[in-house]
């Protein structure tokens, strides 16, 4: 585990090569096993392969030549209807997020967290049409890599723990 922690990158560029369905399933499957308060869950998906549907998400951010270039996306929401409390909620989410990139590292894929979409929220919920109580979170933009994973760097610890009690 530790090597897939250290290992995984955000990939941005990727083949024509479709993913199956079946992959994806499996990937959001591994998100929702994220820990949340009162296993409530609070999160919602929509997987997107439609190079048309892709193209007009990818109008709202200014990341756009990401989105166009995956074979895939994976929209996550917070299902506000079973929210117990915000932030835990949101925190739990992001875990969610967390365990979709390592499973996708896992099988092979390349992703990247979008999170600079959330600046055209509205437009995006009114795009792909969900509720009310759907608020976007990020979209993760997938596929097999077209470029080789960077080095990756971390502030040493002595810069991230502010004590030892």
């Amino acid at each position: 585990m530790h090597e897939a922690i250290r290992e995984r990158r955000s990939i941005r560029k990727f083949t024509d090569a479709p993913l199956t369905e079946r992959l994806l399933d499996e990937i959001v499957e591994m998100g929702a096993w994220a820990p949340s308060g009162l296993n409530n869950q609070p999160w919602k998906f929509i997987t997107i392969q439609d190079k048309n549907l892709l193209n007009q998400l990818a109008q709202n951010t200014k990341y756009k030549h990401i989105i166009e270039g995956a074979p895939a996306c994976i929209v996550a929401f917070f299902d506000t209807a079973c929210s117990y409390h915000r932030e835990k909620d949101l925190q739990a989410i992001g875990a969610c997020i967390q365990n979709m990139l390592l499973a996708i590292h896992e099988k092979g894929l390349g992703g990247v967290w979008l999170g600079e979409i959330l600046n055209k929220r509205a437009a995006v919920e009114e795009l792909l049409q969900v509720p009310p109580t759907m608020e976007l979170m990020a979209v993760v933009a997938l596929g097999y890599p077209d470029e080789s994973k960077g080095q990756g760097s971390r502030k040493p610890l002595s810069e991230i723990i502010l004590a030892k009690k």
